[in-house]
């Protein structure tokens, strides 16, 4: 007998009821949906997001650096006005230093090529020096190299070896120790006017600064070595980062050189462009070793490539005139570092 209470359920009609296979389904999209959202997140965090380690009180004292290392002041730079400088667009002269640029294009057509080459002597090596973007040392924090060269009164520029895309390498800056994860071939500039290309983990960062090394650039590869092209670069590669990819074909180029203490060439090549396709790293080895370099690295190209010279963009950076943010400098400016 049925109790009066016993009453059977009875499902409203009303109410929609989820069948267990599109239970399924909205599970899975929302597992997919918070999968897809944290790697968007990840990759914006590694590559957009901008991360300040260090900030650098003004372009002559850095602080609150990470490794504790003893900071050195440098006097103010001094603008090329208040010396007994010369210049016109393609030179500058002054007791401290001497600038010459050329504009050189070979080939013609599709196989023609456009590139700068600035020689470069000085009196002093602290008359070449590091900036970085914003005054800040970390990752995604990026500016124009024009916008860092003016800020730093610089007379000649090129862009670096952009750090900043990257969480490895040995980065001294200025005489300061900012990172210290030994990955790659490198390159050291001194105090006494030499450059050196070296294994990051072959020499430590310790055994740099004691030997006078002012700055290091992490990117490459080495292309002149003791004054001899290296052979090979097929094979080059200079980071695993999302989005990285073959550097072997024609590109934009940036690199440095040096011929001698306190003599150095640096040549930007423009690409991707109707009247340049770019350089090889074998072709740009070759300009090099034709312009009289011992040691030659290569710096970060493509649409970084540019060149600075007095207030204007010498090249003409991703075919537009149109320059592309990076996270440091190298730069030419008056005054000495005490």
């Amino acid at each position: 007998m049925m109790k009066i209470n016993d009453k059977p359920t009875r499902k409203d009609p009303n109410k929609r009821q989820i069948s267990p296979r599109k239970r399924r389904w909205l599970i899975f999209t929302l597992v997919m949906v918070l999968m897809v959202g944290g790697i968007l997140y990840s990759l914006a965090e590694r590559y957009l997001i901008r991360h300040v380690q260090v900030v650098v009180a003004d372009e002559n004292m850095a602080t609150a650096v990470a490794t504790g290392s003893a900071i050195d002041s440098y006097t103010p730079s001094t603008t090329a006005t208040e010396v007994n400088a010369t210049s016109d667009d393609w030179n500058y002269s002054s007791d401290d230093m001497k600038v010459h640029i050329e504009k050189v294009q070979t080939g013609s057509g599709s196989d023609q090529i456009t590139y700068y080459v600035a020689d470069i002597q000085l009196t002093d090596a602290s008359s070449l020096r590091t900036a970085l973007a914003d005054n800040s040392f970390g990752t995604n924090i990026t500016e124009n190299t024009s916008e860092i060269a003016a800020a730093n009164n610089a007379i000649f520029a090129i862009n670096g070896d952009y750090y900043g895309f990257r969480d490895d390498g040995v980065i001294i800056r200025n005489g300061i120790l900012y990172r210290d994860s030994p990955t790659r071939d490198a390159l050291a500039l001194f105090n006494d006017g030499t450059m050196k290309t070296y294994n990051e983990n072959e020499i430590s960062s310790s055994e740099l600064l004691a030997e006078g090394a002012t700055n290091t650039l992490s990117f490459g590869p080495i292309l002149i070595q003791d004054g001899e092209i290296v052979s090979n670069f097929s094979s080059v590669k200079i980071d695993n980062n999302f989005g990285n990819r073959s550097i072997q074909d024609a590109n934009p180029r940036t690199a440095i050189g040096m011929i001698a203490p306190n003599h150095y060439v640096f040549v930007v090549v423009d690409g991707r462009q109707d009247d340049s396709r770019g350089m090889t790293l074998a072709e740009l080895a070759d300009v090099m070793k034709g312009l009289g370099a011992t040691e030659v690295y290569n710096l970060d190209g493509g649409g970084s490539s540019t060149m600075y010279f007095m207030g204007r963009v010498v090249n003409n950076p991703l075919g537009r005139n149109q320059e592309r943010g990076v996270s440091d400098i190298l730069y030419l400016t008056e005054g000495q570092g005490s």
